[in-house]
């Protein structure tokens, strides 16, 4: 991924504090008064500081950030009991989602060990994450639906960067790391807020063109893949820029080349390959393949890490059923780095997509402002404990859109919006 002339120069500090500022500003757009709630690996100390000094100065009246620690992690693995693994911290995340619904913003910094976990007893890993995402459910609530305004954004720490770049020395590794984040986030151009607002609306008029087609679904067609995903009923398509249900416009990806959807969990039907391995808590599940018949996969397969898939799509009903399908150009910024980031929010921004379990509620006609659990089942939408994301696009597939009427659309060619 390379950087704009004449950013090189720019001090690492200068472009740390602009990641910041963006992450306050376009991220978050944080009012002031509000409380800020965020999270980050022990690693992104220096960038979670950064981000804590632009919400003060933004006006922020509290943050309160919890720092998570990967030697923690793996001692409980080595030394908790077998019982521990269906225990989790239930009483933070009832805490959390008490925070978001008084208006605090949340912000995730990610950048953990992609590996991590990679050791560690595929079953005990899978009820872990399953008892963690009950507990989360509360404040997962509230972020898929958007009731506070919320971001999330990445710093290059060295377990990641040793992932990305396994061949280099480790101080080269994290800076090649630091200039891919800082270029996907748009931080170094003259002036980073303004550079957002244009791909903004870049975004925005590419989603209004989507919402003025009302395709009932859309086709993607190339090597291993023949896939139909029906959309759901009222489904209305976002991305960069989102209002959130206080008010406040924010990005919630920090960065982001993506529009996207919810699918209709009962009408998706054939057959897709994966085009880019999915890292998923320490395992890289590669070449997936899967059937969906009447919206749920039916058949799953991976050339790797085919037992975690398994342990994935059996976590609860909805997890084998789709909750997300987004369109990403193959030409986006993040796939021509040519970097396989083996993290999702980077990783998914290289190509089209599609996300096993839970959906948006934000993704339906006026924002699925007054909607109920019932109302957005009956228009289709999925729900589940997991959001999983991956990806499906190249530059072999094309994608069209099917109307009411069963007329084909050309969407994109070659991986490449058709107008």
């Amino acid at each position: 991924m390379s950087q704009m002339p004449g950013t090189a120069a720019l001090p690492f500090t200068e472009r740390l504090d602009r990641l910041a500022e963006v992450a306050v500003r376009v991220g978050l757009g944080l009012r002031p008064g509000q409380e800020l709630v965020m999270t980050a690996p022990l690693e992104a100390v220096p960038l979670a500081r950064a981000i804590t000094e632009h919400a003060y100065k933004a006006g922020a009246a509290l943050v309160t950030t919890f720092y998570a620690d990967d030697a923690a992690t793996l001692a409980r693995f080595a030394h908790a009991s077998d019982e521990a693994f269906d225990k989790a911290a239930g009483w933070l995340y009832a805490g959390m989602a008490d925070a978001y619904r008084s208006g605090a913003a949340r912000l995730a910094i990610s950048g953990d060990d992609p590996s991590l976990l990679a050791g560690q007893d595929p079953a005990k890993v899978a009820r872990a994450n399953r008892s963690r995402s009950q507990a989360y459910v509360p404040a997962l609530e509230l972020i898929a639906g958007f009731s506070t305004n919320w971001t999330i954004v990445s710093a290059a720490t060295k377990p990641w960067a040793r992932t990305v770049f396994p061949d280099l020395p480790e101080d080269e590794a994290v800076a090649r790391l630091w200039d891919a984040v800082f270029s996907a986030s748009r931080i170094d151009g003259p002036d980073p807020v303004a550079a957002w607002g244009e791909h903004n609306r870049d975004l925005a008029r590419r989603t209004e063109r989507l919402n003025g087609s009302r395709f009932s679904a859309l086709h993607f067609r190339g090597p291993g893949t023949d896939l139909t995903v029906g959309l759901a009923d009222d489904h209305e398509w976002c991305g960069g820029a989102t209002t959130a249900k206080n008010g406040v416009v924010c990005n919630a990806n920090i960065p982001t080349e993506e529009v996207f959807t919810t699918p209709h969990r009962l009408r998706v039907e054939g057959t897709v390959a994966s085009t880019k391995p999915l890292s998923y808590q320490g395992t890289l599940i590669d070449e997936i393949r899967v059937r969906f018949s009447e919206g749920r996969i039916v058949e799953a397969h991976a050339r790797t890490g085919s037992d975690v898939l398994a342990k994935v799509l059996d976590t609860d009903e909805g997890a084998a059923r789709l909750g997300e399908v987004a369109l990403v150009p193959a030409s986006s910024a993040i796939s021509a780095s040519g970097l396989l980031f083996y993290n999702t929010l980077y990783d998914e921004n290289a190509a089209s997509h599609i996300a096993l379990g839970q959906a948006y509620s934000k993704c339906f006609r006026n924002g699925g402002e007054g909607l109920s659990e019932a109302d957005l089942a009956a228009r289709g939408a999925n729900r589940s404990l997991i959001h999983i994301d991956w990806m499906i696009g190249s530059a072999e597939i094309d994608v069209d859109g099917i109307t009411a009427s069963g007329e084909a659309v050309p969407v994109m060619r070659r991986g490449e919006w058709a107008d």
